[in-house]
């Protein structure tokens, strides 16, 4: 009898998830053709980057292993920026990307934000689609962009509670 999958839970960054932290997120910027030097200072340090700057860094474990990541982090008044959205190959396809938005949603309302924003690039268009799934519309780029590789703006007005 073939065994269940084991359940993924999203929980906050911890220091033991670093490591996994920077691989899976080094490994779809290069995959793409994106990682940028400015990439670095979120990948090597999201508790300095993400953490201590206001926002969340969350996890998402199966069996203990990191298969997905994702943040949210304070961007202007009233606004906030979603970062570094990724999961692992062998955990797509069953909404996980949806999830960890949707946490970084409800994080964005708990910090009092009406706007979430993302940069992107239109190389990504799976994640693309689904941000416009979940209500994402397009905005002109913001400048300065310290990616020179970000080509697409994207954000969403959320109800604040």
């Amino acid at each position: 009898m073939p065994s269940s999958p084991e359940s993924i839970t999203i929980v906050t960054f911890r220091p033991e998830h670093a490591e996994a932290f920077y691989r899976l997120n080094r490994a779809w910027l290069d995959e793409h053709g994106l990682y940028e030097p400015a990439d670095e200072v979120q990948l090597a340090d999201p508790q300095g980057a993400v953490i201590d700057a206001g926002g969340t860094v969350f996890i998402a474990e199966r069996g203990g292993m990191v298969v997905g990541t994702a943040a949210i982090a304070p961007h202007g008044p009233g606004e906030v920026e979603l970062l570094k959205v990724t999961v692992a190959d062998a955990a797509r396809g069953a909404g996980l990307g949806r999830s960890l938005v949707d946490v970084c949603i409800a994080r964005a309302r708990e910090m009092g934000a009406h706007t979430v924003i993302l940069v992107s690039s239109s190389r990504l268009q799976p994640a693309l689609r689904l941000y416009e799934r979940m209500g994402f519309t397009h905005r002109p780029m913001p400048s300065p962009m310290p990616y020179a590789t970000a080509d697409v703006c994207m954000e969403l007005h959320i109800p604040v509670s």
